[in-house]
This record gives structure tokens, C-alpha cells and sequence, in this order.
């Protein structure tokens, strides 16, 4: 079956559905004709903003609800056929000034959401972004799932906590779980407000306002970059497949890209100045220099690989942000 049958009538969740990702899939499974409500705090630190539904805002059920109120979770979890579960904190830095919160919405809420299918819809699928956070400084690179797990910062450990909770929660209760462990992610509708989303949407933002970008080290530190849709497909994929059920997923891109690299790409698409500066203490302290991933067990089990370049991708979401706006503009 297609990704365009599977999600034809489906009844879908998306948590934190009105941020970055969130929206992006939501926009997509309306397109495929699913039936998507979309929960989300709308904390202004977190990336939701209302302009990034506008296109389907009259054909999705919206609940402003918070992932940590198990009250409504419960309620909004029932009848529910696919859970695609993208509410997080995602800042490392953040993580280390605010471990609690951190702990709260990547941990704990999870495991609230997992309590909730137990006991109302044990039979939904939920699908869970973790992030290649958890592996820590690599070893050695491609980084594939068998490399050792261990996280260099509080996000990395809650992640990592909530990844086995879902992996347990399949293998003791059968709930049909699948977490994929996503990079670099960059496109439309990304937070570029603050600097707690990643280097990618700050250097972005700085070149959008004509800024000169601050690269800390050398610049050539390596990453793998994956455009939005490429992650929304993977997503679909990894919910439409039940023979995915309990399993663990890289995603990654085949050509990892130094931060120089990034930077010249963008400069593809708008004139942009950088320099090099010195690792500030509490930045280098969780650094874990370069990383890219092997996602050949994702691509063998469903037919994943990332279509978009990085100079494609990049010029896409300039070209979202003139014609939307940005901060400053």
C-alpha cells in the first residue's frame, strides 16, 4: 500500500504540530486527504506560530493543549489512528540552563503519552522523533545504531530515556512504536526567532538580515543536513509500515557538509559575510565535533534516502522567508 492510500481517511495526531515539522507534515497529510488534529502549547520559545498552518488552518482540528497535561492526552489520544509525536524541547544549550523543563517535555511527557494509548487506544501507532543527540561524540563515522549511546547533555539523556520507553512500551504492551533519530533538519517554517534552535536557523536568520554569521572553531566541523519534506516522508513511511513496529531508525543525508560548506551554500542563494570565532566555554563543553549518519537500515526497510541537496533546500526556504517575512524584516 502507498503512503497516499495508508493516510487517505486516516485519523491523525500530530503533537506539537504547529512548529517546525509539525506543520510541514500537517500540511502534507492534509494533501493526502488524512484527518489531522494538531495539539501544541503555542509557547512562543518553542516555534509554533499560526502563520505556519495558514494554508490548511480551516481543514485540521487544532487543540491548544500542552504534551505535559495528561488530562487531555487522554481524551485526545482516543479514536486516534496514527500519533506522529514531534513535541520536544530541542535546545542542547537549553537543556543544561533548564534541565527540568527539559525533563519534563522530552521525558516525562512522553511516557505520559505512551500511559495515555495504554489505557484508552493501545492499538494506535505512534511514530517518535528522537534525535541523534543520543550517540554523543562519535567513535566513528558514518554513525550507524549499533554506535554506543552516549549523550553529552541533559537533551540527549531525556531523548534517549523516552526513545526506550517507546521501544519498551511495543515490546511489553504491543503498542505499534517506531522512532526515527532525525539530524540536522532545515526548510520553511523553521525557528529562526531566537538561538536556541541549532546553527542552521541562526546563520539563516543572520544572512536574511544582512548579519554577519559567527562560526565557532574552525568551520570545519562535518554534519548531515536534511531538508523538511525529505523528514516529513520518512515520517510517513515509518507510520504506514507495520513491519517498522519496535525499531530504531537513523535518518541522514549521503553528502555531510562542513559549517564552511553550509555557509557557501547559502551564499548560493544571498549574499552572506562570516568569521570565525572562538568556542564559547558552555558551547564547546557539549560540542561533539563532527557527525554524520548511516541510514541504510532505514532505507532497506522502508526505501528511504533524502532527495533535496543542501543548495536546493537552502535556496526553498530563502525563498519561504522573502515571501513570508522574518524577524527584523
Amino acid at each position: 500500500m502507498s503512503v497516499a492510500e495508508f493516510y487517505h481517511g486516516k485519523r491523525v495526531v500530530i503533537t506539537g504540530g504547529v512548529g517546525f515539522i509539525g506543520s510541514n507534515l500537517a500540511l502534507r497529510l492534509v494533501d493526502l486527504g488524512a484527518e489531522v488534529m494538531l495539539i501544541d502549547s503555542m509557547l512562543p520559545a518553542y516555534g509554533a506560530t499560526l502563520e505556519n498552518i495558514a494554508p490548511v488552518r480551516d481543514r485540521v482540528q487544532l487543540n491548544f493543549s500542552d504534551v505535559r497535561d495528561s488530562h487531555s492526552l487522554s481524551y485526545l489520544v482516543q479514536e486516534r489512528e496514527v500519533i506522529f509525536s514531534l513535541a520536544g524541547q530541542i535546545s542542547h544549550s537549553e537543556s543544561m540552563r533548564d534541565p527540568m523543563t527539559d525533563l519534563e517535555i522530552n521525558c516525562r511527557s512522553q511516557l505520559s503519552l505512551l500511559e495515555c494509548c495504554r489505557h484508552n487506544n493501545p492499538n494506535v501507532r505512534v511514530v517518535f522523533a528522537s534525535t541523534r543527540q543520543l550517540y554523543g561524540r562519535p567513535r566513528y563515522l558514518p554513525v550507524d545504531e549499533k554506535h554506543p549511546l552516549e549523550p553529552v547533555d541533559v537533551n540527549g539523556i531525556n531523548n534517549l530515556a523516552a526513545e526506550m520507553y517507546y521501544t519498551l512500551y511495543h515490546q511489553v504492551y504491543g503498542i505499534p512504536t517506531v522512532s526515527l533519530r532525525l539530524t540536522n533538519t532545515y526548510g520553511p517554517r523553521m525557528e529562526v526567532r531566537n538561538d536556541k534552535k541549532g546553527f542552521s536557523g541562526i546563520f539563516i536568520r543572520n544572512a536574511l538580515e544582512g548579519k554577519k554569521i559567527r562560526i565557532f572553531g574552525s568551520g570545519e566541523q562535518r554534519r548531515d543536513f536534511n531538508f523538511v519534506d525529505d523528514v516529513v516522508e520518512a515520517l510517513l513511511l515509518a507510520g504506514a509500515a507495520p513491519e517498522l513496529d519496535g525499531e530504531v531508525f537513523n535518518l541522514g543525508h549521503p553528502t555531510p557538509r562542513s559549517l564552511l560548506e553550509f555557509v557557501q551554500a547559502l551564499r548560493q542563494s544571498i549574499p552572506v559575510e562570516y568569521e570565525l570565532v572562538p568556542f564559547p566555554a558552555e558551547a564547546q563543553a557539549i560540542d561533539i565535533g563532527d557527525y554524520y549518519g548511516d541510514f541504510q537500515k532505514f532505507h532497506k526497510a522502508s526505501g528511504w534516502s533524502p532527495r533535496v541537496d543542501l543548495e536546493q533546500g537552502l535556496a526553498r526556504t530563502v525563498e519561504y522567508y522573502r515571501a513570508h517575512g522574518w524577524p527584523g524584516s
